[in-house]
């Protein structure tokens, strides 16, 4: 048994390595072919097709029916009917006369027995009928309610149809939200095998037929690192060898200008009906700076290029920093020093409703009730308060032509790529709550815009349903207590005094 026991051991170790080994053997190929597939991240989509075939999108599935009512019909379970026994009648019951008695009485006590047995077969019946009448109106009413979702599916999956439809139409024609919306498919198909989550603002420029693109690049240190994996057979355990550090910026430099070419590619090959003659790249990084310890975010490399010079390039063959060098690209020495650069252009702010800003914090002091300033002076306010707000990220905050009937009153421009955009800033000097139809305006202005979050202010407060609905959307609501806080923060003195507010507009 000793001997037995001792060759088991010998034979738990000779497989303990076997797996070992043969796990650092699967993590090593891994580990290569995670790198291998950096060199190759412009070459996959070559093989591609970006066009968006419409069709595809639009859902053919049936609606799915259920097999079979899931309730069994109700069944009836009927005893036998008592039987009739002949009584045994005895020499004597002859002899005394008793036989016709017995007889008598036996028959009286089975038609009794009968009588019992059919009226509880009645009430059994009268049970079950009901039963079966309960069960068919569920059953008619479950297959009602089907035929009911049915229609609604099919009403739905027409109006989605139906959508993809205008917005194919919209593309077609070179709609400014559409073509916005088709390049978005674009982005979103684009498979980079999990390398990095996407993350880009778009804009377009009809006239100029210009699609703008700041597009979110992984960071160096997203990127695998792994060379090889080897096992330790002294403790068992996988030991990780790495790339070098002079590998690791080459890989990201790579991938950076591949990514950047890739998405041009894209861009321009799905474009079908015409309505890109140029695009712009502006690529960023988000890192954390060594000197402070903070977060960061750098403008690595821009591209501006005509389709004419794009498509007569044989991505196949080229090297893609000497192609993006000679399309007249802007890039530091070396993107991994995340060195910023000025961008050959930034986000476009230009919007016929914005009207000159007017400086109304200086004139601010500590008896300025806000809830009794006029609309334009508190819009002009909120906007100023905004514009000091982004002044540190570069933004700009414009305000529009004055309207109190909840349209925007304020735009914001944030040039950072993930939490900036085209931000909508609706001001709204209340004394009385805010209540929902307010932030749905506000969701749907957002929507409308293409704007990327919308801030909704006030000198008052929001009802519960209003802070229920704008739950899970790209929206901030500020309250009359937010505002005096923003106020103080960026060096102005107010109050807000709803009563007297309320006393002086009577």
């Amino acid at each position: 048994m000793a001997s037995w026991d001792d060759k088991y051991d010998l034979y738990q170790k000779r497989q303990t390595l076997l797996s070992g080994q043969s796990a650092a053997d699967e993590l090593t190929m891994e580990a290569d072919l995670a790198l291998q597939s950096l060199g190759g991240i412009l070459a996959r989509t070559l093989s591609v097709d970006d066009r968006v075939n419409w069709e595809t999108l639009k859902d053919r599935s049936f609606y799915a029916y259920p097999i079979d009512f899931p309730e069994a019909r109700p069944s009836k379970v009927t005893p036998d009917p008592p039987v009739y026994v002949i009584p045994k009648v005895g020499f004597f019951d002859v002899i005394m006369g008793k036989k016709a008695s017995i007889l008598a009485r036996s028959e009286e006590q089975y038609a009794t027995a009968m009588q019992e047995w059919s009226d509880a077969e009645a009430q059994r019946t009268n049970i079950w009928e009901n039963a079966v009448g309960e069960w068919k109106k569920r059953s008619n009413a479950f297959w009602d309610g089907h035929k009911t979702q049915e229609k609604a599916f099919k009403a739905e999956q027409a109006a989605s149809h139906a959508e993809v439809d205008r917005l194919a139409a919209a593309v077609a024609s070179g709609e400014e939200e559409a073509v916005i919306e088709h390049a978005s498919l674009v982005l979103e198909r684009s498979d980079y095998d999990g390398l990095f989550e996407k993350s880009y603002l778009l804009q377009y420029d009809r006239p100029r037929k210009l699609l703008k693109l700041a597009y979110d690049l992984p960071s160096i240190e997203t990127l695998p690192t792994i060379k090889a994996v080897k096992f330790v057979k002294a403790t068992g355990e996988l030991k990780e060898s790495y790339i070098t550090e002079r590998e690791r910026k080459n890989n990201f430099e790579s991938v950076a200008y591949q990514i950047c070419l890739r998405t041009v590619h894209e861009l321009f090959e799905a474009d079908e009906s015409g309505n890109m003659d140029a695009i712009l790249f502006n690529g960023f990084v988000e890192f954390i700076d060594p000197a402070t310890g903070l977060q960061n975010r750098s403008c690595l490399l821009s591209l501006l290029v005509d389709r004419t010079s794009f498509c007569a390039i044989d991505l196949s063959r080229v090297e893609p920093k000497a192609c993006f060098k000679s399309l007249k690209g802007v890039s530091a020495a070396s993107l991994a020093s995340l060195a910023p650069i000025a961008p050959v252009m930034d986000l476009d702010t230009e919007d016929r409703r914005f009207v000159d800003a007017r400086a109304i914090g200086a004139s601010l002091d500590e008896s300025t009730n806000l809830a009794a300033m006029s609309w334009e002076d508190f819009e002009h306010l909120v906007r100023e308060l905004f514009e000091r707000e982004f002044a540190s990220r570069g933004g700009e905050v414009k305000v529009t032509q004055s309207s109190s009937d909840g349209g925007v009153d304020a735009i914001a421009f944030d040039p950072d790529p993930i939490t900036g955009g085209k931000i909508v800033i609706q001001a709204k000097r209340y004394t009385r709550t805010v209540g929902v139809s307010a932030v749905r305006d506000l969701y749907g202005t957002i929507m409308n815009e293409g704007a990327s979050r919308g801030i909704l202010v006030t000198t008052a407060d929001y009802g519960p349903d209003a802070y229920k609905f704008m739950a899970g959307k790209p929206i901030t609501l500020m309250n009359g207590a937010n505002l005096l806080h923003m106020l103080e923060k960026h060096g102005f003195s107010a109050t807000i005094d709803i009563k007297a507010a309320r006393i002086s507009s009577t």
